[in-house]
């Protein structure tokens, strides 16, 4: 049972709530009948199983996590689903619910095109037949990574080229009215050499072109991609924990 200031039902309710912040836009973007809760400067949701994650929230951390930790407590969530919550200090988090895993991350996001990068003119959009060579490169590059070829949250793919090979790819997974870059990685033989910049500057381009904003999520750990990411304009930033529950 959720304990909260006001219950809010439908996506336009939980948007207004949080004043339409980019993250909303980018988690709510499927629902129209999300159900949610506003309680002490918190916004939350649940969502449906299919979707991913089971839930999220924006604002104060504290009463997010005692929210979530009821519904817990309620058997409405469990073991091997996980949340996306605002960033909190580890041990709160571990006081509130039993965590398998905690990773801490930022959700970037732009609303103008990025500076014009060297090489950028080598960015192409892929297509099926290119999906042997993605699997290949983003194995040897980016085995970590969720975003892999036959992905049906994938919209597109982008890549770059070096004569037969596929050198860079990244995952375009908008959705809703948010642009989203995702899985972007370069060979391990051609780092260093710009093409991260060119790749991540022509799928901003082209998404601001469609969607006007345009996110990507980034570990707090990878300070080089940090950087690379403030330069091309990335500069709202939302503090994320993502907390799979034990």
């Amino acid at each position: 049972m959720i304990t909260a200031d006001q219950v809010l039902t439908g996506r336009d309710a939980l948007l207004a709530a949080t004043g339409h912040h980019p993250y909303a836009r980018h988690a709510l973007w499927h629902d129209p009948e999300a159900r949610g809760w506003r309680r002490d400067g918190a916004v939350g949701w649940l969502l449906p199983p299919e979707q991913g994650p089971a839930g999220g929230a924006l604002g104060a951390p504290g009463p997010a996590l005692d929210v979530f930790a009821g519904l817990v407590a309620d058997g409405v969530l469990r073991e091997g689903q996980w949340l996306h919550l605002p960033r909190a200090d580890r041990d709160e988090v571990t006081a509130r619910l039993t965590v398998a895993r905690l990773d801490e991350w930022d959700f970037l996001w732009t609303t103008a095109a990025p500076p014009r990068q060297p090489a950028e003119e080598r960015v192409v959009r892929l297509t099926e037949a290119d999906h042997p060579a993605l699997a290949a490169l983003i194995e040897e590059s980016f085995p970590t990574t969720t975003s892999r070829p036959g992905d049906p949250r994938i919209v597109d793919w982008y890549g770059i080229r070096d004569g037969d090979r596929l050198v860079a790819c990244g995952a375009d997974r908008s959705r809703g009215d948010v642009g989203f870059l995702a899985g972007l990685t370069v060979a391990t033989d051609r780092r260093g050499r710009g093409l991260g910049a060119a790749l991540t500057a022509g799928m901003t381009r082209a998404l601001a072109a469609r969607y006007g904003l345009v996110a990507l999520g980034v570990y707090t750990d990878n300070v080089g991609a940090i950087r690379l990411y403030r330069r091309l304009g990335y500069t709202g930033t939302e503090p994320r924990s993502s907390v799979h529950l034990g």
